[in-house]
């Protein structure tokens, strides 16, 4: 009998700081790829996140974003009945490039 060694835990890399009637906050940390797609994918149909008509995204803890997971960022920004304001806060140059590959600037408003 073979026994994996245990995996370190990964913290989440995306967590919904606030989220009222009129805005929602999410906080991206370490690394957003493949493996951490599931779990974005799932918080963003969270229940809190279809009432608030602004989002902030602070990405100044997030090191990588690959392309999927933000796909996955614009498909919630675009496909929502009414579209909420988003923001997104401190991305650093290689998450900014890599949002604006897949069209985030042409529904989000970057602030540093």
């Amino acid at each position: 009998m073979t026994v994996d060694p245990p995996r370190p835990s990964r913290s989440a890399p995306v967590t919904i700081i606030e989220a009222d009637e009129r805005h929602a906050v999410l906080a991206f940390s370490g690394a957003l790829d493949a493996p951490a797609l599931g779990l974005l994918e799932e918080l963003l149909l969270d229940p809190r996140l279809r009432r608030p008509g602004a989002w902030t995204l602070d990405m100044s803890d997030l090191t990588h974003i690959d392309l999927a997971c933000a796909y996955a960022l614009l498909r919630t920004a675009t496909r929502a009945p009414e579209p909420a304001a988003l923001t997104i806060r401190g991305a650093r140059p290689a998450v900014h490039r890599t949002l604006r590959h897949a069209g985030l600037d042409s529904v989000a408003t970057f602030v540093a």
